[in-house]
């Protein structure tokens, strides 16, 4: 399988992150990291080699892009105020710098889907309805989609517009909703084991659901944890049975 790494540096957050790449050939996937900010977090965790026969043999290419959850979210480092613009800075970067580093490493512009499990299905939906002109689809495996789990008390303009729980049932713009009525690959994954929350996932389905848009949700049996074991059979499900 290919593998490329590379260092770029966003001049939205002002640093330099390492990206990994995958593959040779196909659409492309976003993922968002689960447990970790680094790029390498699936890699590590046997997600790369649970698909790698898709890469190999061209259907998708995985491009693995760095968060920074930790440094916003889980550290005394910044205020409210200051999380909540960074995160906004964040989002920004996917689509102003790493979107367009996506469409030059693939020679074009190519359907991208955004992916996450854990907090990155939060980040892999954020993207997607934010932005559905840019991408093609989402994958959100054990996901949340209430941003408030991360800011808590603070709710500012910032963590709205990054909180689709919010935003999507106030989203009455013709503009923005016909990209969302038209595409029919999101799909909403979630177990029933240890540390998952089923609800999360159901209860985003019903109001996508309530808004028209297309979604395919699955809760997963009690055998299914909050871990990479899980998050590996459902992203291999998906790619070999939905796209």
């Amino acid at each position: 399988m290919q593998k490329e790494t590379y260092n770029i540096y966003s001049n939205i957050l002002s640093q330099n992150l390492e990206i990994q790449f995958y593959g040779h050939y196909g659409y492309a996937i976003i993922m968002f990291p689960a447990l970790s900010d680094s790029a390498s977090n699936y890699e590590q965790n046997g997600t790369i080699e649970a698909i790698s026969d898709f890469l190999n043999k061209g259907k998708c290419r995985i491009f693995s892009v760095p968060s920074i959850n930790n440094e916003i979210w889980f550290s005394d480092k910044y205020t409210s105020e200051e999380k909540s613009k960074l995160f906004n800075d964040y989002n920004n970067f996917i689509c102003e710098e790493f979107v367009p580093l996506i469409y030059a490493k693939c020679n074009g512009p190519v359907p991208i889907i955004t992916c996450g499990a854990s907090i990155g299905g939060l980040l892999a939906a954020n993207q997607y309805f934010r932005r559905p002109d840019n991408f093609y689809g989402m994958i959100s495996m054990s996901g949340f989609f209430n941003l408030q789990y991360l800011s808590k008390e603070y709710f500012d303009e910032n963590c709205y517009f990054n909180s689709p729980e919010h935003y999507l049932p106030n989203l009455n713009d013709s503009f923005w909703l016909s990209y969302l009525l038209s595409k029919h690959h999101v799909y909403l994954y979630s177990g029933s084991g240890s540390n998952e929350f089923p609800h999360n996932t159901q209860n985003f389905s019903n109001l996508l659901n309530s808004k028209n848009i297309s979604n395919t949700s699955e809760i997963w049996g009690n055998e299914f944890d909050h871990n990479f074991d899980s998050w590996n059979k459902m992203l291999f499900h998906i790619l070999n049975t939905k796209l």
